[in-house]
């Protein structure tokens, strides 16, 4: 299979933050590569140099067969890109909004109608097209803004955080809408903050931290590299908990943890631990009314390989990462 997006050693400067180190990204054709991260990790930075966006201080990418850099124009015919933030134009139609979008891609009016007019219908707005994108919904702008990334047909589309703000609802349409789109062959790059957004969506994650690539694997391969799996039991009588605990002691490698006021979990070195925790249960006569296995969730594998977050640190690159690109967007137009 085809590589559709290949970066290599991508270095990217603002001012004295250095926002990516050296970051490798691969993603297969119609595949969907998931990208994880703390604020400031260097997320949108790659997102931004992928899309030609930004160009980068060091390293190179090729997109669809093409180089960013050298080949820019030809990257942007083949590519869509939704931000963080929604970006139509609140004075505009939601047809209008897409019918420009669709001219200035090179569609004649009526093919940009037509194409508007199918993915109005597809993202559920058709009995808004006529009305201004001020008087949306923020669920609303959100899949205006996704529908107007695909107006070209791109056979790569960016997704950076684009379930940002939207209600758990309208976050598991926008989900759908992926899969759609991975169905039909494109090839997305998702940045995200929402660790089960990545696990539902991506067939690949790659944790960055402070611009660095810490771990690349599939889901079920990062949960594994933390190690291990956590039995959890929530007994039915909240007075049984003690002698569950004493029961877990026995049989997990540690102290077991307490995540709710019924529940105990606690790490276990094979999946054998489950058989013999239900007979010690059965045997103490212990009812309970959860009892399972899993393997550590994304947040757990998250946090396992970046810690918490420094948030003072975090905050203090990301703001010099803004200021800076907010002065290269300043003088770029001056000149």
């Amino acid at each position: 299979m085809a590589a559709a997006i290949e970066a290599h050693g991508l270095i990217k400067h603002f001012g004295r933050t250095r926002a990516l180190n050296g970051i490798d990204l691969t993603v297969q054709e119609g595949r969907v590569l998931g990208v994880l991260g703390p604020n400031g990790a260097g997320k949108t930075t790659a997102v931004r140099i992928l899309a030609t966006l930004l160009k980068p201080d060091g390293g190179t990418a090729v997109v669809s067969g093409l180089d960013v850099v050298h080949q820019a124009t030809a990257v942007r015919r083949t590519i869509g890109l939704t931000g963080q933030f929604a970006s139509v134009d609140e004075d505009l139609t939601g047809t209008q909004n897409l019918v420009m979008i669709g001219q200035l891609l090179g569609l004649s009016t009526r093919q940009a109608r037509a194409r508007a007019s199918e993915l109005l219908a597809e993202f559920d707005l058709t009995d808004a097209a006529g009305r201004l994108a001020k008087t949306y919904s923020g669920g609303m702008r959100r899949r205006l803004d996704l529908s107007a990334s695909l107006i070209g047909r791109p056979s790569v589309v960016f997704l950076d955080e684009p379930t940002t703000g939207l209600d758990p609802a309208k976050r598991d349409d926008v989900w759908e809408m992926i899969r759609a789109l991975v169905r039909q062959g494109t090839t997305i790059l998702l940045t995200t903050q929402y660790l089960e957004e990545a696990d539902a969506l991506a067939n690949e994650i790659t944790v960055i931290d402070h611009g660095t690539i810490i771990a690349h694997d599939t889901p079920r391969g990062l949960k594994r590299q933390v190690g291990g799996q956590t039995l959890e039991v929530r007994p039915t009588d909240v007075a049984s908990l003690p002698r569950v605990r004493e029961l877990l002691i026995r049989y997990g490698t540690r102290e077991p943890d307490q995540p709710a006021p019924d529940l105990l979990s606690v790490p276990v070195t094979d999946e054998s631990a489950l058989t013999t925790v239900v007979a010690a249960l059965a045997a103490e006569r212990i009812s309970v009314s959860e009892l399972s296995l899993r393997l550590p969730s994304l947040d757990e594998v998250f946090y396992s390989l970046t810690g918490q977050p420094k948030n003072d640190q975090t905050q203090n690159d990301q703001t010099q990462i803004d200021q800076t690109q907010n002065d290269q967007t300043r003088n770029g137009a001056a000149a």
